[in-house]
């Protein structure tokens, strides 16, 4: 049954080969289970009804997505709500809230509105084959510099916010600002009182779990970054438990092991809000759509291509067989993860992992979207992981977004500016998109002015004139 579907001889791999790939690329990539509802619900803060609906919609539009790569495409990529994407629409969520008024949930319900919209438009594109040309169209420059500001962005996640304590009187501290800005150690403990001791656990935490993923990662190890994931938390489990007396165990004695699927249901299975996303501004919102479409693009294409050519699946062109199909996979993943209740689901780049495992045909996403799946009936667990572990693999991820910086030529200022523009706008602002038309309105203001305004495309022009728009006429 495999061989007919999978066609297993013909990429010369076998059913077991492909199952230990899928396996691989599980484990992977298994930290986004936790990570993703945690970054888009901030860490339970806005209720566990959302997050628990954000679990399970982590789950099953991942597991969706797979299953179209592995049956329509037959590639052995692996699919979950995108690293950035997520933390980019918790920030528009947060925006939502800020303009608007409404409660977070609403506002996230509105800001699934704009994950459906782009899922809609990428079917669309992806049937016209026409997403290859877009991303063409685009600066190279630009498109090189996208991955490496995320991963500053991420870097920057996983080293403040994400890692924030709380003292007894509700103030936030975050690592990089509290902790290593301040002065003196003295004077740390003096402005975090009882939030101090947590920090130090969870700095430690923190970076017991970066060392050991990035020297797994380094011996080979296929399941460096979620081993990281539980040492570090194993670490921060003994450390509540001896120094605070916390039982970090206590809440699975009365958990419900049953999916939460009444959660989902309540917060977001099919809870679009297209009216609260209306009051949000109709520039504002095109701008947004623009800039989730030109992101998942990127990640997207890059993931495929760069994958495809370690294993030896791009032809003489350099193109990759079926393209179209893997690209409607995401696209079917990302409506999917709209109608659920996350962020865009997009190609993971751990999908390098299977493959160099062994994974050549749609089996090995088959087996991962499987395990996906099986995930839902481990909601209590999830749920117990400690932030500070989470941030080691953001931390993790986003160093290994920056290497993405060796494509950029250092000698074309017209590369250089936008990226650096973006490098340092993406962790300060704390949005994607706003770096990215800062990128875009900076390239094209140099190639204008030096005389080379041919070069520049027309979509980079109606980007960029977007970009102004949103920065300087809409309220």
């Amino acid at each position: 049954m495999f061989e007919k579907i999978f066609k297993l001889k013909d990429n010369n791999t076998s059913v077991r080969t492909e199952i230990v790939a899928g396996l691989t690329t599980f484990m992977t990539m298994a930290y986004i289970i936790a990570l993703n509802p945690n970054l888009l619900t901030g860490f339970g803060a806005e209720g566990k009804e959302l997050w628990n609906g954000v679990f399970l919609a982590t789950c099953i539009a991942s597991a969706i997505g797979m299953f179209v790569m592995a049956f329509v495409a037959n590639k052995p990529f692996a699919m979950a709500p995108g690293m950035g994407l997520n933390s980019f629409f918790a920030v528009v969520v947060a925006n939502i809230v800020s303009i608007t008024g409404m409660t977070y949930v609403a506002s996230f319900q509105a800001a699934l509105c704009i994950i459906l919209i782009e899922g809609v438009v990428f079917l669309i594109l992806s049937v016209l084959n026409v997403r290859e040309k877009i991303v063409e169209a685009i600066p190279l420059g630009v498109r090189l510099g996208i991955a490496p500001a995320i991963g500053l962005m991420l870097m920057n996640i996983g080293l403040g916010s994400n890692a924030g304590v709380y003292n007894s009187e509700g103030n936030c501290f975050y690592v990089m600002r509290d902790f290593f800005g301040a002065l003196t150690p003295s004077l740390a403990k003096s402005n975090m009182a009882d939030g101090y001791n947590p920090m130090v656990l969870t700095v430690a935490t923190m970076f017991i779990g970066l060392f050991v993923i990035i020297i797994l990662a380094q011996k080979g190890v296929k399941a460096a970054v979620i081993l990281g994931m539980l040492i570090s938390s194993v670490v921060y489990w003994a450390g509540e438990a001896i120094f605070f007396k916390i039982n970090p165990f206590e809440g699975l004695k009365t958990a419900s092991w049953l999916p939460p699927f009444g959660d989902m249901a309540s917060t977001t299975l099919f809870k679009f809000n297209f009216s609260g996303l209306l009051d949000v501004g109709v520039f504002t919102v095109v701008t947004l759509i623009i800039t989730f479409c030109i992101i998942d693009m990127f990640d997207t294409i890059g993931t495929l291509v760069g994958t495809a050519s370690r294993a030896g699946m791009l032809d003489e062109e350099g193109k990759m067989p079926k393209m179209k199909e893997a690209l409607l996979a995401d696209a079917v993943g990302t409506v999917a993860g709209s109608m659920t209740g996350t962020s865009t689901v997009t190609t993971f780049v751990e999908s390098a992992s299977g493959v160099e495992a062994g994974g050549r045909t749609g089996l090995t996403a088959l087996t991962t979207g499987i395990i996906f799946l099986a995930c839902i009936f481990i909601a209590p667990v999830a749920a117990i992981i400690p932030p500070a572990a989470t941030s080691a693999a953001l931390i993790y991820v986003g160093v290994l977004m920056i290497t993405g910086l060796k494509n950029i030529d250092f000698s074309d200022i017209a590369q250089v500016v936008p990226v650096a523009i973006m490098l340092l706008a993406m962790p300060v602002s704390g949005s994607i998109g706003h770096a990215i038309g800062l990128g875009l309105i900076s390239y094209t203001v140099i190639k204008v002015f030096t005389g080379k305004a041919k070069e520049v495309s027309i979509l980079t022009y109606v980007i960029s004139l977007i970009f102004l728009v949103k920065f300087f006429l809409v309220v």
